[in-house]
């Protein structure tokens, strides 16, 4: 078979590997129909994450069918469409019971390991283990272009956005970063009644794309951005970066009483101004996916209430995966969201 191998910083390679295989009598072998790139897969090429290492091949999502059923799996059979998500969990480590996937014990100790520790899914099949507990059936009503993003971005936004970050009915909520994990908060915010959602970027598409998503005001990042947010009342804000400079912008515009939820991926040590929020008794969460309200989501995606599809801005085949790197890698000159990739 076909896939993408991670060579060292900065290189890889769509080649011929050896086939996916069963290995334990938990696994499935699963043909990937539809995937995507995240950005976690730039900060691998970029050296970023040791545990990567040459050979291994990328990739943490996919919508595909079974090919394959190891003899312990009983939940899934050959032919059944199934999402991939990022998140692999035993279902019965003491992180999993506590509906903590992502630091399950048995794989790790920690939940992401397709592209990571083991191989991944932008491959033309991928071994998934612990099948009956880590994937998911896909409704007939859902098609592989909405499935693909409930496997990360989209449960990303919603559980260490939205939800960690407690919105409630009225809530003023401020998204820092309308990229694809914004967006996929901004989108799932209305789930839990916010009344105002204010977006703030500093790229015009992706502020566009945000009033599409359901943002009601947004601001093009500046100066005075923050003040001219902050005065409008915010009680979640919400930071979707992972840079220093936008989370403490999102540390300045929530109100007392109110909470920052950090879903982005931070590479740098930040100073808080602790002085400031501990007397403003504001909650700071953060927290990697665990990809728990996949059955959620799909039964809103199914339900017409989210619609996911939107996500998707540019479509590759496989081999022009080198091309889809380049697109999303440069996101926002390429007026690019989410790529959506599938075989020729």
């Amino acid at each position: 078979m076909k896939a993408l191998v991670y060579h060292g910083p900065g290189a890889k390679a769509w080649e011929d590997v050896p086939d996916a295989t069963i290995v334990e009598p938990t696994d499935v072998v699963v043909r990937v129909d539809t995937t995507t790139i995240c950005g976690t897969d730039l900060h691998i090429l970029h050296g970023d994450v040791a545990a990567v290492t040459d050979g291994r091949i990328l990739g943490h999502e996919a919508v595909g069918h079974i090919t394959a059923v190891g003899d312990a799996v009983k939940g899934f059979a050959v032919g059944d469409r199934v999402l991939v998500p990022a998140i692999t969990k035993c279902g019965r480590c003491e992180y999993c019971q506590r509906g903590l996937p992502s630091h399950c014990e048995t794989v790790g100790g920690i939940g992401w390991i397709f592209g990571h520790l083991i191989d991944g899914t932008q491959a033309e099949f991928v071994r998934v283990p612990y099948a009956d507990t880590s994937l998911y059936a896909v409704p007939p009503d859902v098609t592989d272009e909405q499935a693909i993003f409930l496997a990360d971005a989209l449960p990303t936004g919603y559980e260490v956005g939205v939800l960690a970050g407690e919105v409630r009915p009225g809530h003023t909520v401020a998204v820092v970063g309308a990229g694809a994990v914004g967006l996929a908060a901004i989108l799932t915010t209305g789930l839990w009644g916010a009344s105002r959602v204010i977006a703030i970027d500093s790229n015009k598409f992706r502020l566009e794309k945000a009033l599409e998503f359901g943002a009601t005001d947004v601001f093009e990042a500046g100066p005075s951005t923050a003040d001219e947010v902050r005065d409008l009342g915010v009680d979640v804000a919400i930071e979707a970066v992972g840079y220093p400079e936008t989370l403490l912008t999102a540390a300045s515009l929530v109100r007392p009483g109110g909470t920052i939820a950090n879903i982005g991926v931070h590479g740098v040590p930040v100073e808080l101004p602790m002085q400031d929020m501990w007397i403003k008794n504001v909650r700071l969460t953060m927290g990697l996916v665990d990809t728990v309200s996949i059955p959620t989501l799909l039964k809103m995606v199914a339900g017409g209430r989210i619609p996911a599809e939107k996500m998707g801005t540019h479509r590759f085949t496989f081999d022009q995966m080198d091309e889809a790197y380049d697109v999303f890698g440069n996101a926002a000159a390429n007026s690019a969201l989410k790529v959506v990739i599938t075989p020729a």
